[in-house]
């Protein structure tokens, strides 16, 4: 139990950071969101608790494949905002997310990379 306690508070003590450091500087919180810390955190995670290599792999194989995707909405959420607001830009922002994601499942299938 104090194991998983140690995760949650090293996991969310980054979140935290990212966010104060956001608050400082866009250009540096932005920087640091961008780095795939959770990523990162969860292959340590899996490798402590002494998973397969096969599945510490599969995981990096398939957060990069589930990333793609999310860009757009890095891009639609800015521009939504000032019009939009925060929340509708948001779940609109979201949606797009989706949308693209199924797109790219469906592109992605063509080639032999099956994400569902």
């Amino acid at each position: 139990m104090s194991w998983l306690i140690t995760k949650y508070f090293i996991t969310s003590a980054i979140v935290v950071l990212v966010s104060e450091f956001a608050k400082r500087s866009d250009k540096l919180g932005g920087l640091i969101a961008a780095l795939p810390l959770v990523t990162v955190l969860t292959l340590i995670w899996l490798y402590y608790e002494q998973q397969s290599p096969e599945k510490i792999a599969n995981h990096a194989w398939y957060t990069f494949w589930y990333v793609v995707p999310t860009l757009p909405m890095f891009l639609i959420f800015p521009r939504l905002l000032v019009r939009l607001g925060f929340w509708p830009a948001l779940l609109a922002g979201m949606f797009v997310s989706c949308v693209v994601f199924g797109l790219f499942v469906l592109v992605l299938r063509r080639f032999g990379v099956d994400l569902l």
